[in-house]
């Protein structure tokens, strides 16, 4: 990992405090070096590293609040002040912003203060025609500013350019499995279990797996699928197992811990996901959990969608179908269901193509070398 700029201060701005479906955030605030301080409370941060709140004057924090719920203004001066001042007195050397909107609303407090600032991307920030028509013109505003502007896909890094941003300032990084915690398991000696690990949430597209999941189970009748996670689709996908008759080799299990995913990944034939782009134009950026399965040594089934056409190789580390391919996910199931040999060549390729290009070590030391090149040069740190 690179040393260079160990003793700057970052400022990370997280707009959840707790939320387990980012895992890459918590990688960065856990593994980034440098003296951080990280704000967090919404896209613009409401509250300090010691949670106190940024704004401290009770009538100014009011008003802020009051043009921020009620009339939902973008421009709040009263912010953008209580942060550039909260910037200097902690002597920050460099901001990074979690989320497109994050960044596109801090810009002016960054501006003010002197502070470079690098924006993440990390999905639906990029693609969500909602959130892109509530924050395209600040997003353009912010471009001019920022000294890096980081996509974690080559589709994200395609998307900010046509949202905008000088491609210059568009640095391609995605994110990075601990190889450390995930070891390659023996896929070859696993009963036919698939295991998912998301949200159940639309991009997902969870009763694609499910559908997919049930003309194996036909050939297959003592295979099984454990779903992890949690979302506004669970009830629903609990609904279509029972309907398709499922419910005895569907196990919801709900939110785990990474140690408890890595126990299922010990019993697990292949990892699957039908992600696809949403109604609202809403996308992956790379699951992380795709790059977990793959340290494991799992071979994925999953869709040419963002970030998963990298980070999963067609017929070499898994398979791969286009978006809504229900009858293509479930031929390439039982065709590894059949195959434990198959399964264990594909997945020893997948941890191999992590070791090589998706490791903490690479990833974080990459964004660090971003972060410490751009507080060095500011907005002209690229290309």
């Amino acid at each position: 990992m690179q040393t260079a700029g160990q003793q700057l201060t970052l400022c990370i701005i997280k707009p959840n405090k707790v939320n387990y479906s980012e895992p890459f955030v918590e990688a960065h605030i856990q593994r980034l070096p440098g003296n951080k301080k990280v704000v967090y409370g919404g896209f613009f941060p409401l509250f300090r590293h010691d949670g106190s709140f940024l704004i401290r004057n009770k009538l100014k924090l009011a008003l802020y609040l009051i043009q921020k719920r009620i009339l939902g203004q973008k421009s709040i001066p009263v912010r953008d002040k209580a942060f550039a001042s909260y910037l200097k007195e902690e002597k920050i050397d460099i901001v990074l912003a979690e989320y497109g909107p994050a960044g596109a609303l801090v810009t002016e407090a960054c501006r003010e203060a002197g502070v470079p600032l690098v924006i993440h991307y990390h999905g639906f920030d990029a693609h969500d025609r909602e959130v892109l028509a509530e924050y395209g013109e600040l997003y353009r505003e912010s471009y001019d500013y920022a000294a890096a502007v980081v996509g974690v896909s080559e589709d994200m890094c395609k998307a900010l350019e046509d949202l905008g941003c000088p491609p210059e300032k568009v640095v391609y990084n995605p994110y990075g499995v601990d190889l450390g915690l995930f070891y390659p398991v023996n896929v070859s000696a696993s009963p036919i279990n698939f295991l998912s690990v998301a949200r159940f949430a639309e991009k997902k597209a969870p009763h694609l797996t499910i559908r997919a999941f049930a003309k194996v189970r036909k050939k297959y009748p003592e295979a099984r699928l454990i779903m992890a996670g949690i979302g506004p689709l669970w009830k629903q996908s609990k609904s279509l197992a029972a309907e398709l008759g499922l419910e005895g080799a569907i196990d919801f299990a709900g939110v785990l811990s990474h140690e408890e995913v890595y126990e299922l990944m010990k019993t697990s034939r292949a990892f699957v996901q039908h992600s696809v782009t949403a109604a609202g134009g809403d996308s992956e950026g790379t699951p992380n959990s795709i790059l977990e399965a793959a340290a494991a040594g799992l071979p994925a089934v999953s869709t040419r969608h963002a970030g998963i056409k990298e980070a999963v190789l067609h017929e070499k580390t898994g398979f791969l179908v286009e978006e809504q391919d229900v009858e293509g996910m479930a031929a390439y199931l039982l065709k590894l269901a059949g195959d434990a040999s198959l399964a264990a060549a594909l997945g020893a390729n997948a941890r191999l193509h992590m070791e090589e290009n998706y490791s903490f070590d690479h990833r974080i030391g990459r964004l660090w070398n971003i972060i410490c090149r751009s507080s060095e040069a500011g907005e002209n740190a690229w290309p």
